[in-house]
């Protein structure tokens, strides 16, 4: 008997199948679907997972159109002028957020350029400097600083932090006056006579008694993406003949980029929105006032402190719109910062 041939058994075994059942077998194309079973328990955290996700949307939904009712009568009234006109004289029909909306950006920023230094060189030392028994206290008093109420921060810039910083004011008006933002009207430098009221309750106190609240909430969130930063990578670049400071600057810092964007994004969120400090220091104007040092300045969260008691119908309409402005700004902000985060390396790796 001759050997039989492979290639003629094959064809008699798919000449006995049936067309119809050997051509999915052999010309199929498509993947096979593949089925996974839940049980309850995950079935019970999707459910809860997904509808506190919708829960928060529905809130904030909800705030803002709570908002947009109750200040709709102001807007209807000022309309395009409200975000353009300084003065705020709602009784009268003339009033607009543009003063209160620019002291708002510039305090925060005054915040943001105190903050972002002091959070980033924080969560560095703690995340790769720090002795191990002293990186737990320091984490905890770190933690601890961003739970201190407003209100302590607030008096504690003006009982002490207001007549310190005086001196250094006019240090800075005396030699970088020169400089739009550090000019201050009425202060003559070659004046001894020249008194240093005029640098009291302005923006720059204001903004860096808010960047030292913000400081621990961005530190925080800063350290714990440092310290996610590969091993693997860590190692290589020390391995490779680098310095301690260039494997953190190599490895560290890009990887951690969405950290430090995301907890100073967070950090302005938390400075736009600040009330009670603000509203303790400031001394309150309605006029754009772009010169930081300079007595005088306002925030949207401020004047609703500051009017909400006494205000009349129509001006707490008023005041609900300028509530729904930064509403609205804050959104802005922190969508802004989610879509940055989402497309830098430790963003993508927590997604």
């Amino acid at each position: 008997m001759s050997p039989s041939d492979p290639v003629t058994d094959l064809k008699d075994r798919l000449a006995e199948v049936d067309a119809t059942e050997a051509l999915p077998l052999v010309l199929a194309d498509k993947p096979r679907a593949l089925r996974s079973a839940t049980d309850v328990p995950d079935r019970i955290f999707r459910v809860v997972a997904s509808g506190s996700g919708t829960i928060v949307l529905i809130v904030m939904g909800l705030v803002g159109l709570f908002l947009a009712i109750r200040g709709y009568q102001a807007l209807s009234v000022a309309g395009p002028k409200f975000l353009t006109e300084p003065s705020w004289n709602p009784n009268s029909g003339t009033f607009g957020i543009a003063a209160v909306l620019s002291g708002t950006f510039f305090i925060a920023l005054t915040a943001l350029v105190t903050a972002v230094p002091l959070a980033l060189g924080t969560a560095l030392y703690i995340s790769e400097y720090a002795p191990g028994r002293v990186r737990g206290v320091l984490v905890s008093i770190v933690d601890l600083m961003a739970a201190v109420p407003s209100v302590v921060y607030g008096l504690w810039g003006v009982f002490f932090l207001s007549p310190a910083i005086l001196p250094l004011s006019q240090w800075i008006s005396t030699y970088f006056g020169w400089i739009p933002i550090f000019a201050v009207s009425g202060f003559d430098p070659n004046d001894p006579l020249s008194s240093t009221t005029v640098f009291s309750a302005s923006t720059f106190i204001a903004g860096i008694v808010v960047g030292l609240m913000v400081a621990p909430i961005a530190s925080s969130i800063m350290r714990e993406v440092f310290t996610q930063a590969p091993i693997g990578e860590r190692e290589g670049a020390l391995a490779l003949g680098s310095t301690k400071w260039g494997m953190i600057r190599s490895v560290v810092l890009p990887f951690g980029r969405g950290g430090i964007i995301g907890g100073t994004m967070l950090g302005l969120g938390r400075a736009l929105g600040e009330t009670i400090a603000v509203y303790l220091i400031i001394s309150p104007v309605f006029v754009i006032q772009p010169h930081i040092l300079e007595k005088g300045a306002n925030s949207i969260a401020a004047l609703i402190a500051l009017r909400y008691n006494e205000a009349s119908a129509f001006e707490i309409s008023a005041l609900m719109a300028a509530g729904l402005t930064l509403f609205l700004v804050t959104l802005v902000v922190n969508f802004g910062a989610s879509t940055i985060i989402a497309r830098s390396r430790s963003g993508s790796q927590s997604d």
